[in-house]
């Protein structure tokens, strides 16, 4: 995982800790002064988010916990492999495209970010500058040309 994503982990989880379980603790307390559980759905919706809360508070912990911290400042090198910055282009549309190559947690297509286990990333993986590379897309077979291999 690189060191943006772990912080990013972590974050959630301190947020989580701090923030979202005091809250729902406080959404128990209050449904609990109404009355009878039983027949209270404010506190059936608060114990269930409570679960939530609690399973991912596990989950992060786990991660964090687990997790190996990749620097990508000491990467360096024209082969594609984990933290990589691949700039391709798209052998169909002639569009030029760059993705971050992540791990699954920290993945996302909005920020370019793509997880090594993609089968985007898994097709890349090893190649260098100039290679083409086909994937087994959704849409069908989409070929590229790695343009250039980065890990700034």
């Amino acid at each position: 995982m690189t060191q943006s994503g772990f912080d990013r982990l972590q974050e959630e989880l301190k947020r989580l800790k701090a923030v979202d379980r005091p809250r729902v603790i406080q959404a128990l307390e209050a449904a609990r002064s109404h009355g009878d559980l039983s027949e209270n759905a404010e506190y059936d919706a608060a114990r269930h988010e409570q679960g939530l809360i609690e399973r991912r508070i596990s989950e992060l912990e786990v991660k964090t916990q687990r997790a190996q911290v990749i620097d990508l400042a000491r990467l360096s090198g024209g082969t594609v492999r984990f933290g990589a910055l691949v700039t391709l282009r798209d052998l169909e549309s002639g569009e030029k495209l760059a993705y971050r190559i992540v791990g699954a947690d920290e993945a996302g297509t909005a920020s370019n970010l793509i997880s090594i286990e993609s089968p985007l990333a898994r097709a890349l993986i090893g190649k260098n500058s100039g290679e083409h590379v086909e994937v087994d897309a959704p849409a069908g077979i989409k070929g590229f040309e790695i343009l250039k291999v980065s890990f700034k």
